[in-house]
């Protein structure tokens, strides 16, 4: 009896703080979208290369402000969503085509970069300068904002978790930081990870190598965000 009296208060506010609304999302939505944006978060892709070269060529903390970076871009497209720019770029095939080619081309910029970076050589780390944290936040913000892969990704994938007969603005929003706070721990993981291995992966053969693959990686998402259709 005292077990049942303890338990139910409980159960009965945790279920209060859903059905008023301080809660946006339904529970049965919230725990799938957690599970498919975890696993949509951790597929290998531009962010990742991206954030294995910061690591090799600036360090753990250089990397870490493009991983704010990106994740300022997909707040940016998580706006957008709930202010129905994605689905104008969506339905504009000019728009659309405008920043899949200047998404590609920055991508393309950044892959032909590290090549050249890995053909320099060098005999101690590379100078940080005063510039170098707010460059590296914006190369994350600028791959991810001109990347209309996002942008579609929120405009197909998230609303299947959006609650129709409730507000959908909250709701959009609340999935928005649900998603980055993944994208966060993920990344920030993955870049600490490199970090460790940095002693290793620097040295100046496989730091190269590294470097090279990283760089066609790079290149080969640029061509591949140029040339796919929606």
């Amino acid at each position: 009896m005292h077990g049942a009296e303890w338990g139910s208060p409980h159960g009965d506010t945790s279920s209060a703080l859903w059905h008023a609304g301080l809660v946006a999302v339904p529970l049965d939505l919230l725990l799938p979208f957690l599970v498919a944006s975890v696993l949509v978060t951790v597929i290998p892709g531009a962010d990742m290369a991206l954030v294995t070269r910061q690591v090799l060529v600036g360090g753990a903390a250089q990397a870490q402000k493009t991983i704010f970076g990106n994740l300022a871009g997909l707040l940016v497209h998580g706006v957008a969503l709930a202010a129905g720019l994605s689905a104008l770029i969506v339905a504009s095939a000019t728009a659309y085509t405008v920043v899949k080619l200047a998404g590609a081309a920055y991508l393309l910029y950044l892959g032909v970069q590290t090549l050249l970076t890995s053909k320099r050589p060098q005999a101690g780390p590379p100078p940080v300068s005063a510039a170098a944290p707010r460059r590296a936040f914006l190369q994350g913000l600028i791959s991810t904002v001109l990347n209309p892969k996002p942008a579609i990704f929120f405009l197909t994938f998230l609303p299947q978790f959006v609650d129709r007969d409730s507000a959908v603005l909250p709701q959009t929003l609340t999935l928005t930081a649900v998603h980055v706070v993944i994208g966060l721990v993920w990344l920030s993981a993955y870049a600490r990870l490199v970090h460790r291995a940095r002693g290793v992966l620097t040295a100046p053969r496989v730091k190269a190598w590294i470097e090279r693959t990283t760089g066609v990686v790079l290149i080969a998402f640029g061509l591949r965000v140029a040339v796919e259709r929606r």
